[in-house]
């Protein structure tokens, strides 16, 4: 990146307010997200959240993308790989010392079992339970899979536990947990950790430990459903077949025997996928 657009960039992100634009998307990339759905997330004015989109475009860290009358914007993830290298190779001279906490992208995880997935819901009742039940039954011991919500009090939702039933899971021991349970001292380090809801990618939450693989794959939430029993049954049903889709994909993926760069990119394209089918 030549030193006037790195410089634009970091002018740009000089601004807590459209830092927090970029942070967000961030949270959802390589996902797009609605101006309306970032401005109900950090509660800006649409006048303001536009000036700030605009900018970030501008300097070409964002772009935005038209589907029928929605916007959507999303991090360009080249422009800010580059901006990143420029920040450490160019004004860091590559330093070691300021290097070492950085996986390369040629690391990889160096096993074949075991590793630690967590899906991450606003309430664990749902969505988040589904993964978790199908990872478990579906990984078998190349997996550990766990799940959370954001919201304190949540209860497993019965219409799910009804259709992780009927799917042939054993829901037995299912419980509806809090992600604090995942990041006191001598929980699990994750592996992978997955937000299965818009509100769970769009809330803050610190860096997990290990530096694990991210990615977002936000489904409808079938608990807003309406109708009869019926009706709110084929929802939960539509949002467990959308999740099923992807933990299949997923626990298909060869993980040992990729680098971190390839896997965080198969594991992008699982959701990109899965969506033309949801």
């Amino acid at each position: 990146m030549e030193q006037t657009h790195a410089a634009h960039a970091f002018a740009t992100l000089g601004h807590p307010g459209r830092l927090a634009v970029f942070r967000l998307l961030m949270r959802f990339a390589p996902r797009g997200v609605r101006p309306t759905e970032i401005a109900r997330a950090l509660g800006l004015k649409a006048n303001t959240l536009s000036h700030h989109l605009s900018d970030l475009t501008d300097c070409g860290l964002v772009a935005m993308r038209r589907e029928g009358r929605s916007l959507f914007y999303s991090v360009d993830l080249a422009v800010a790989e580059a901006l990143l290298g420029y920040l450490a190779l160019d004004l860091g001279r590559a330093r070691p010392d300021l290097l070492s906490p950085l996986p390369t992208s040629r690391e990889t995880t160096m096993r074949d079992t075991g590793y630690h997935v967590l899906f991450i819901c606003s309430g664990n009742s749902a969505r988040s339970i589904f993964a978790e039940a199908l990872l478990r039954d579906l990984g078998g011991d190349k997996f550990v899979a766990h799940s959370a919500g954001t919201r304190p009090g949540s209860q497993l939702n019965p219409f799910a536990l009804d259709v992780l039933a009927r799917n042939g899971h054993d829901v037995g021991a299912m419980r509806s947990k809090h992600l604090s349970e995942f990041q006191e001292d001598g929980a699990p380090v994750m592996d992978f950790v997955f937000t299965v809801c818009d509100t769970a990618a769009a809330e803050e939450c610190p860096p997990w430990p290990g530096q694990p693989i991210t990615g977002h794959w936000g489904l409808p939430d079938p608990v807003k459903a309406e109708g009869t029993d019926a009706e709110k049954a084929l929802a939960f049903a539509r949002t467990y077949g959308g999740l099923r889709r992807r933990i299949e994909a997923f626990a298909a993926l060869p993980v040992a025997s990729l680098d971190r760069l390839t896997l965080q990119t198969r594991v992008d394209r699982i959701d990109a996928d899965a969506l033309t089918k949801d």
